[in-house]
């Protein structure tokens, strides 16, 4: 049994019409600018009461924090909201951070793209004879921006702690080259991506023999 509970945007009667901000009326939601300013210029809206954006506690908390110091502390940063780890806990983990493939071919179209992806073998995995060909981790870079890594994706154990991770060296500019420069340790799931050879492009096969 498959029970998924979504959240409402309760923002209908609180006022909002009268001071002139708009919602989409589909669900709700308070479209905003790249600084959470609504279509009024002294309202602005955080959290998951933004219109396209992700439903994430630390996002809010994030794009909050933000938002109080570009309005009284001088700065000039603002949120984030693509390059965002995080993971889906079911009992097989995903996580993500940037990109997905889709939204990237959208965004930078196909040709400009190069995406790199492996199947692996956890090593908890290889005493119970679990098969080795279930996890899963995909890169994808920006050939015109030497090859900048803008979205990471991985299905296995651990996935949040691998991500997590992952997603600071992503904020910093993480390359493919940088990540086959870096030593993996052995044997880890997050090793996958310092080991990363064949582009889905190339329609090679991608399963795997071992750990």
């Amino acid at each position: 049994v498959l029970l998924a509970i979504g959240r409402d945007a309760c923002t209908r009667n609180i006022g909002l019409q009268t001071i002139g901000v708009k919602i989409n009326e589909k669900n709700g939601k308070v479209p905003v600018n790249d600084e959470e300013q609504t279509n009024v210029p002294y309202v602005y809206a955080i959290g998951d009461i933004l219109d396209g954006k992700l439903e994430l506690t630390p996002v809010a908390i994030q794009a909050g924090r933000l938002l109080a110091q570009r309005l009284y502390g001088g700065s000039s940063r603002k949120c984030d909201y693509i390059n965002v780890p995080t993971t889906v806990f079911t009992p097989l983990e995903y996580g993500s951070c940037g990109f997905p493939e889709e939204r990237a071919i959208d965004e930078y179209g196909k040709q400009n793209l190069e995406v790199y992806h492996s199947l692996f073998w956890p090593l908890e995995w290889t005493v119970p004879g679990r098969d080795n060909n279930t996890c899963y981790a995909k890169i994808i870079c920006n050939k015109q921006d030497n090859y900048r890594v803008i979205g990471l994706h991985v299905l296995g154990p651990n996935a949040g702690e691998v991500t997590q991770g992952f997603a600071a060296a992503i904020k910093c500019g993480l390359t493919k080259e940088l990540l086959d420069e870096t030593i993996g340790i052995h044997p880890t799931c997050a090793e996958v991506f310092t080991t990363m050879d064949i582009t889905k492009s190339s329609g090679q096969d991608i399963t795997q023999k071992g750990c």
